[in-house]
């Protein structure tokens, strides 16, 4: 199964040559889930010719904010759209989890609450993950059709499922702790509060679920490819 990630942002440069960039991060994350991987950098301009150019879409995290006037954001909106109609599927993750929403009617917004950093726990209904994270911005309303798959005390809306269409996440399970250690170093001080980074800093080393996460977003995308194969099927005959 061909998946497009749609990057949106960009790793710190002093960190992208030893721990990678964004793209490189998840193609590890979802390393022997029976997938291939064609990047396309969309912050750059850089955009798939159409919503079929791969069997499903990956958005990644950015620096931006969904609500901020970049040039890449309003063909982004539009792709999504697109692609949702289509029901070809996408998975967001942060800056991507709040694209999405935000394109299909949600409402995304500077939280009042502050930042979170580093290992943060998610209910998942069935199970409690811990996840790395890095976001101030939040989904505070969701879209019509949009579900709760997870959340926690520090965020409501931590997870959305648009069923068959698509999988948000606001953690970063692509994120290992060395890749949390660099933005701390590099992107962190003097913006994101000294004891959030004290408190990052005490929980690294810790169980991740990393792991679990990539499994249910490998699922997600099979899923969707399973009943699009049906369907053509169904068709034909």
């Amino acid at each position: 199964m061909k998946i497009g990630i749609l990057q949106t942002g960009q790793a710190p440069e002093t960190i992208r040559g030893a721990l990678g960039d964004y793209p490189d991060l998840f193609a590890q994350l979802l390393a022997n889930q029976g997938f291939s991987f064609r990047n396309y950098h969309v912050e750059a301009m850089d955009f798939p010719a159409s919503i079929r150019e791969a069997d499903g879409w990956l958005i990644t995290g950015s620096r931006h904010g969904a609500y901020e006037d970049h040039a890449f954001i309003p063909p982004l909106e539009a792709f999504i759209r697109d692609a949702y109609a289509a029901a070809v599927p996408m998975v967001g993750i942060c800056f991507g989890h709040q694209i999405i929403a935000q394109a299909l009617g949600g409402k995304v917004e500077k939280f009042n609450g502050g930042w979170s950093v580093g290992a943060q726990d998610y209910d998942f209904g069935d199970e409690k993950l811990t996840l790395n994270a890095w976001h101030q911005d939040q989904v505070v309303a969701r879209p019509d059709g949009a579900e709760v798959a997870a959340s926690s005390g520090f965020c409501e809306n931590a997870a959305l499922i648009y069923p068959g269409r698509a999988f948000t996440v606001q953690a970063h399970p692509e994120f290992r702790d060395d890749f949390v250690q660099g933005l701390i170093d590099t992107r962190a001080r003097g913006i994101v509060p000294d004891a959030l980074l004290d408190r990052a800093n005490a929980r690294m080393g810790g169980k991740r679920d990393s792991d679990v996460l990539a499994a249910r977003i490998a699922a997600f995308f099979h899923a969707a490819e399973d009943a699009r194969q049906e369907s053509r099927t169904q068709g034909v005959a």
